[in-house]
């Protein structure tokens, strides 16, 4: 059973417009609970972002249900109370704001005296407790849909607090990296963490179905870590001397080999053990996580082999970056002191008045495919953007042509030498002035990484998107407390009238 708020207030309560914020606090909660606090009184905002939120409905769950039921949403009017959904939003954007982990959300939750306030709790009267694994689940709840329909919401508040909120919208639209939380991959070390994480599924099978042959597999598994280590610190010879750089060559050949085979036989015992956990019963949801880890292995016994025994060079495509974070890229930005980056691209679309208005999470694509998909999906919620800035790495004859359609001024400057008619469309007052605006784009760059972005440590590519989601979310949130703040700052001002120094 679920309810958005509990709209019975207990002793001691205090409601959510009476909460006090520090004017005069830069703090980043005090920023971010503005912002929600203004979501939460003004009642047509909380109308649309309170029906939205009444999606946040965890999936069936409890023995006997069959996988279509399982897919199916609970009902929100039956069961044992939940945490609500306003609390599931407040803890949510909190975590992606501070940039902060479970431990200091679960902590805060706990303590602090104004997120509890918002949160809907008395100061003294009220004992609740939230638990880390709670927080966890019910964030979780959130999918990129949902998030990117309240952030719309939130956008749409601010415009309307802006008193140029009916002027053309200008964007600015650039691309950066997420990065996701893995370890520099190399192919013996993918095939260590396939080879361990294998060893400790099927330790898991053989004891649950109470099968021989996995006593000693620490044992195992150490020796097999152990030859990891010395193959990895073997290194080409650099001698002028073609002997002995032969001999290392050799050497090194010996050792991988015998890395292989190790490999080679682990899996092969694995999948013994594998074939007779399913005969005494065991179902796909118990093998899933050993088969996958099994496959694997065998792609990086392969790659091994041919890279080190036969010579040959791994074409790009057919590597694999992690067996944990397989949606992990290999990306190269050319930014300097940066030669590699592992993880996403995610594209953002933010206005002149700092609110991100769309954004994409790009697997497998590059900038100048996806410029034209960026602008109709942002003009599809706000018809009102007419122009759009970009870097040199969106551009592409198409996209110049295709983007003319959409907007009245494209802020796209050309790759290469440029040709007399695009010299004199780029020296054009107009497009530098825009031209020098679109560095802007950087801020919210900044803000996004700085919140939490720079790194995803949620798992799988739906809690990556959902994790990009949130912090764009928390992001828009905050500029709207920012432009209440500013306002409410202004007001003060024309009461107190301009300073003037006594003679």
């Amino acid at each position: 059973m679920r309810d958005i708020q509990n709209p019975q207030m207990i002793l001691g309560q205090i409601g959510v417009s009476s909460i006090e914020l520090d004017p005069k606090c830069r703090d980043d909660i005090t920023v971010i609970l503005r912002g929600l606090q203004y979501i939460y009184i003004t009642p047509d905002v909380q109308e649309r972002v309170f029906e939205i939120l009444r999606q946040v409905i965890p999936n069936r769950t409890g023995y006997g249900l069959t996988a279509e039921q399982q897919e199916q949403f609970a009902d929100p009017n039956l069961g044992r109370p939940g945490m609500n959904q306003w609390k599931i939003l407040v803890l949510g954007v909190l975590r992606l704001k501070l940039g902060a982990d479970y431990d200091r959300v679960h902590n805060l939750s706990n303590n602090h005296k104004t997120i509890r306030q918002m949160l809907g709790h008395s100061d003294w009267y009220d004992s609740t407790q939230y638990s880390l694994q709670a927080i966890k689940d019910n964030v979780s709840l959130f999918t990129p849909d949902i998030l990117d329909q309240i952030s719309l919401e939130v956008v749409k508040t601010g415009h309307s607090l802006i008193k140029q909120c009916s002027e053309k919208l200008a964007g600015r639209c650039d691309s950066f990296v997420a990065k996701t939380d893995v370890s520099f991959p190399t192919d013996i070390k993918l095939l260590y963490d396939s080879i361990r994480k294998s060893i400790t599924e099927t330790y898991g099978l053989a004891q649950q179905y109470q099968l021989e042959g996995w006593r000693q597999h620490n044992y195992n598994l150490k020796q097999f870590k152990k030859q990891y280590r010395k193959i990895q610190k073997l290194k080409h010879s650099n001698s002028k001397n073609e002997a002995k750089k032969e001999i290392r060559k050799q050497k090194i050949q010996e050792e991988h080999q015998r890395y292989i085979e190790m490999g080679k036989e682990s899996i092969e015992k694995s999948e013994i053990t594998l074939q007779q956990a399913k005969e005494y019963g065991a179902v796909e949801y118990e093998t899933l996580k050993l088969e996958r880890y099994l496959n694997y292995a065998r792609i990086f016994v392969d790659q091994i082999n041919r890279r080190v025994i036969l010579g040959e060079e791994i074409p790009h495509i057919e590597k694999i970056f992690s067996i944990f974070e397989p949606h992990t890229e290999w990306i190269k930005k050319g930014k300097a002191g940066v030669p590699v980056e592992l993880g996403l691209r995610v594209c953002i679309m933010e206005d002149q008045h700092q609110f991100i208005i769309h954004h994409k999470v790009m697997e497998k694509e590059t900038d100048e495919k996806i410029a034209v998909e960026m602008v109709t999906e942002s003009q599809k919620k706000f018809p009102q953007l007419t122009v759009a800035s970009f870097d040199k790495g969106f551009h592409s004859p198409k996209n110049q042509e295709e983007l003319k359609e959409y907007l009245e001024q494209v802020i796209m400057p050309k790759k290469g030498r440029l040709c007399e008619a695009d010299k004199q469309r780029e020296g054009s007052e107009e497009f530098k002035s825009l031209r020098h605006q679109h560095s802007a784009v950087e801020s919210a760059i900044n803000a996004l990484e700085h919140c939490g972005l720079d790194t995803c440590p949620d798992q799988g590519i739906n809690g990556f998107k959902r994790y990009v989601s949130l912090a764009v979310l928390s992001r828009n949130i905050a500029r709207l407390g920012a432009v209440i703040h500013q306002q409410e700052r202004e007001r003060e001002q024309r009461k107190r009238g301009s300073y003037k120094k006594s003679a």
